[in-house]
């Protein structure tokens, strides 16, 4: 009986060990993760697709690929030098058109990056559809820069972006959203036309929304390295969240407003992180902009966040900036 008895344990110690060994054990999942580029009236597009790929590969958190449609003038130069394995180099297009052909999977991903602009060629119907289900289910999705530009006709992308500029976006698509001077979250209704910005600069980032898994432990107020700081955002700004602003300074055609930089909303079951920065490679290359990123888009597949805040990361002062060695 005794043997019977030591027999039992044993096996119930050897189950337990393999159970304890198993790979998967304690493991966290990897987000699968697409950025989609090909349509933008920004130069360095490809280089910052190439740039955001391997800042997110570089946690160990995502695996990153990238689908591009058609695209317009530009870019040729910059497609060859930052060739990405897999994704065909189509030529240069004298305007956007529709692409039939483009049709992601979208079932495959965990999250989809957006880095396209105002020039961004549509997405048929079938696409447009698939993609709204990805986003009602639960995806996750990243708007950077130009791509809050795109797509002013298509409602349900408005709605995920919240907010945007240009492409004939006017009081019909949405109010104006900032902070006022006295700390206060504005809807401004007034009619106008959506999207501007002055000269590049550095400017001081001021975080609304300290305890959001994006921005905790940030500092409250730090500095982002030379970028275009887009103004006069306008949407439907619905289930939105501002967890960061910028002065918009009047000498600089500006507005005198805190307007948004960064900015999460929810649509259905699916989760957005939009910063309006990143316009060049030197943009990018702030470590605020790369944390932002990094944790934006683990937030946003994820609805969690423990990527840290590091040790590098811009101060009140100071920006902060890591050199991107190719």
């Amino acid at each position: 009986m005794k043997s019977l008895y030591a027999l039992l344990v044993l096996i119930v110690v050897a189950g337990s060990t393999i159970h304890a060994q198993s790979p998967q054990q304690g493991k966290a999942k990897v987000i699968r993760t697409l950025i989609v580029d090909g349509q933008n009236n920004h130069d360095q597009w490809p280089k910052i697709t190439f740039m955001m790929k391997r800042y997110l590969e570089e946690t160990g958190k995502f695996s990153v690929d990238v689908k591009r449609s058609y695209y317009t003038w530009n870019g040729d130069a910059l497609i060859e030098k930052y060739k990405i394995p897999g994704v065909q180099q189509t030529k240069a297009l004298p305007k956007a058109r529709a692409d039939s052909s483009f049709h992601p999977d979208f079932s495959k991903y965990d999250l989809v990056i957006c880095n396209f602009g105002w020039n961004a060629a549509p997405w048929s119907d079938a696409t447009q559809a698939d993609f709204e289900n990805f986003m009602k289910k639960g995806g996750g999705l990243v708007v950077v820069h130009a791509a809050d530009n795109s797509f002013p006709l298509w409602p349900a992308y408005n709605k995920m972006i919240g907010l945007g500029g240009w492409g004939d976006r006017t009081e019909k698509d949405g109010p104006f959203v900032y902070y006022d001077n006295e700390g206060k979250l504005i809807r401004d209704p007034q009619p106008g036309p959506a999207g501007s910005h002055g000269a590049q600069q550095e400017f001081l980032i001021t975080v609304r929304d300290a305890n959001h898994p994006i921005t905790k432990g940030m500092p409250l107020t730090w500095m982002h390295t030379k970028d275009e700081m887009y103004d006069r955002l306008r949407g439907p700004a619905e289930n939105m969240t501002v967890l960061a602003t910028a002065f918009s300074p009047k000498e600089n055609k500006g507005t005198g407003r805190n307007e948004p930089m960064l900015i999460t909303i929810n649509y259905g079951k699916g989760r957005i992180f939009h910063t309006p920065m990143g316009h060049v490679d030197y943009s990018v290359e702030c470590v605020g902009f790369i944390t932002c990123l990094q944790r934006g888009a683990q937030w946003a597949a994820t609805g969690k966040v423990d990527i840290p805040i590091p040790a590098d990361f811009p101060t009140p002062t100071a920006t902060s900036k890591r050199n991107f060695v190719e």
